[in-house]
């Protein structure tokens, strides 16, 4: 995907700033949110044992729900818990054609879970045992390893605490 460069790029960095100074308030004149936080974050899988393998026989996850959807028949909804009671589920839509991966409006760009400097170390050492390919710590990002699932979906381990960004806390 081509970069922007030069007056486009100015004009870009320009707008995020302005964008910056017109809606980001301070810690301490925030609203407080209006829910408690994700239940669960719902993907599209294509395969549901195959999700199930990678995610808990290779990422660890525990499968913790596996049930049929109740909007569709034959389709199965299924959960996974990521830590701090987060759910991730998944559905699959037998009968639908699946189209691959692509990154636009819309799609998710990836999902950042937080881990430890210990399991970070494990999972980079179960990715290099699968032969699961990744990026990151070779790139010069040495806090985040970038994966993506059977299904395309993008997955960043981030070796930093919840809420924090960069070492700067985001929240109170």
């Amino acid at each position: 995907m081509p970069q922007p460069q030069g007056a486009e790029l100015e004009a870009i960095r320009a707008r995020r700033d302005e964008l910056r100074d017109q809606y980001l308030m301070p810690g301490g004149k925030r609203l407080a949110p209006t829910v408690k936080g994700f239940h669960h974050v719902a993907l599209i899988c294509k395969d549901v044992e195959e999700t199930i393998r990678f995610y808990q026989e290779l990422l660890g996850f525990p499968l913790v729900e596996l049930v049929e959807n109740r909007d569709y028949a034959g389709s199965s909804h299924f959960f996974f818990d990521v830590g701090n009671r987060n759910l991730l589920g998944f559905f699959d839509f037998p009968g639908h054609d699946h189209p691959p991966f692509e990154e636009t409006i819309g799609a998710v760009q990836h999902i950042a879970l937080s881990t430890d400097a210990q399991n970070f170390a494990a999972a980079r050492q179960r990715l290099d045992e699968a032969g699961v390919g990744y990026v990151g710590p070779d790139r010069g990002i040495d806090d985040s390893l970038y994966i993506r699932d059977p299904n395309g979906i993008g997955l960043e381990f981030y070796r930093e605490e919840l809420a924090v960004f960069n070492g700067t806390p985001l929240l109170d």
